[in-house]
């Protein structure tokens, strides 16, 4: 290719990836974040033309068809899945990012010529060999590891964590035997069918590894998994980018760039959802946050004492009249659809005078910005959204603190029980509203599969009823008054 195609490539690699990094800052806030969602696609759709126009030889067929396949698929998943099924859609596709990674460091691997007494390390450098390896060990791990995640979050696979007998030791052997193939398969076997074997031992070690990393680890801590699977994904690419700088391919530096992006992204959201949780990634990842705890008992009504039951009808009467409310959304509100029933309290709330804020915490849902996705669904304005820092601080002043489908992030045993495996973990100070109206299905544990000191607080009325129907019966409450 001649000098000045090759520069118009790389000058839209070059705007590419500047848009990749405006978008992903935008991404920080929620009023910027459809602009920046919608900044970074028309950056990837740039890189992709930029490699189509780049690549020769290349067989149209097969692009035109995965591009169209793509598509149709994509549209339809993004119009027709719910925003229930949202986190396994992520971690599905966090899966696929992996398994796209492996598949072209493997593509690489079986193009090359390794004659009979010669070894993979004869044919390429030691650093694309370790580039070569982490792609498809990280792809692979990532792949199974998502898939594991996606069967836990979809309800085929047990939410709580799955504790093997020496499951620590199982993975160090395992990883220590991935990473002996990989060097018996680069530096020791000399004929193509034996190097072949050994690059199929370490797939299927990372994929094994992948899943034995996941299954311990339980439903309260799924966002985090997420969040970190996202990276690994990442880094994946970018490995896969380097081994492609070896043949000298165009699109190596954008699977790099985007890639790293993407790591290093979904690293820094880790450790924030970790330090929203007052837990290290290794205590994370050694997996069974919970399991301790009798969940059983946790659902028993018996256990709680001084619980008082309400009515919408009542919970209309509390709040007529009110100054401040603010909304605590958790998954429970995405299980039942009620985003829109909020979003319409809200909005008889604001008419009456009321001001109306939603107190988001990190680890709320299932996945990271879960809750903030699916109240802008429902067309909540962004302003009304703040943070745990910037709105632990206004509960005291507070009227009415609408608890709705949370558990965990509202448990006041973070703060004055030692011996909960919550305590530490920052949560929101909803039982210190001067009333605090719970809407839940039952009395049954959160993920961390504890009781909730907050149902048996002198301030706290239970509404037991599906959220979407609990709120629709306020509503029609409230405009009834």
């Amino acid at each position: 290719m001649n000098a000045q195609p090759l520069f118009a490539i790389h000058a839209s690699y070059l705007i590419a990836a500047a848009m990749f990094v405006v978008g992903l800052r935008r991404l920080a806030r929620v009023r910027t974040a459809r602009s920046g969602n919608l900044l970074a696609a028309i950056g990837m759709l740039i890189a992709v033309i930029a490699t189509l126009a780049a690549t020769t030889n290349i067989g149209w067929i097969w692009i035109v068809s995965g591009l169209g396949a793509g598509s149709i698929v994509g549209a339809a998943l993004a119009r027709w899945v719910q925003m229930t099924k949202m986190p396994e859609l992520v971690a599905f596709f966090n899966g696929l990012g992996g398994a796209a990674s492996s598949a072209v460091a493997l593509a690489y691997f079986f193009s090359l010529e390794i004659k009979r007494g010669a070894t993979l390390s004869s044919v390429i450098d030691g650093y694309i060999i370790l580039v070569l390896f982490l792609s498809v060990v990280v792809g692979m791990l990532t792949l199974t590891g998502s898939l594991v995640a996606f069967g836990k979050l979809a309800g085929k696979l047990p939410g709580r964590a799955v504790l093997l007998p020496a499951r620590h030791v199982i993975t160090l052997v395992l990883l220590g035997g991935t990473l002996a193939a990989a060097i018996v398969g680069a530096y020791v076997a000399s004929t193509p069918t034996t190097t072949v074997v050994w690059m199929l031992v370490v797939v299927g070690a990372a994929a094994l590894l992948g899943v034995l990393l996941v299954i311990p680890i339980g439903g309260a801590d799924m966002p985090v998994v997420i969040s970190l699977l996202n990276s690994y994904s990442g880094i994946a690419a970018s490995m896969a980018g380097f081994v492609l700088l070896v043949r000298n391919e165009p699109s190596a530096y954008m699977l790099v760039i985007s890639g790293a992006l993407v790591g290093a992204s979904g690293l820094i959201l880790t450790n924030i959802m970790c330090k929203a949780m007052n837990r290290s990634l290794l205590n994370v990842l050694v997996g069974g946050f919970g399991e301790t705890a009798d969940a059983g008992a946790a659902g028993d009504a018996s256990e709680y004492q001084n619980v008082k039951r309400f009515s919408a009808e009542e919970a209309a009467m509390l709040l007529d009249g009110i100054d401040l409310a603010i909304i605590v959304p958790g998954y429970g509100l995405a299980v039942a659809q009620a985003q829109h029933a909020i979003a319409e309290l809200d909005e008889m709330l604001s008419e009456r005078g009321v001001d109306v804020r939603y107190a988001i915490h990190p680890v709320a849902g299932r996945m990271p910005g879960h809750m903030n996705v699916l109240l802008a669904e429902a067309n909540v304005p962004y302003e009304k959204f703040f943070d745990l820092d910037q709105i632990n601080g206004e509960f005291k002043n507070a009227d009415v603190a609408i608890v709705v489908g949370a558990n965990d992030v509202a448990n006041p045993a973070a703060l004055d029980d030692p011996a909960s495996p919550i305590y530490g973990m920052p949560i929101l100070n909803c039982h210190e509203a001067r009333n605090v109206i719970v809407i839940k299905r039952s009395l049954s544990p959160g993920y961390a599969g504890i009781k909730n000191k907050l149902f048996e607080h002198d301030n706290t009325m239970m509404l037991f009823a599906d959220a979407k129907q609990a709120l629709l019966d306020i509503n029609a409450e409230i405009k009834a008054l």
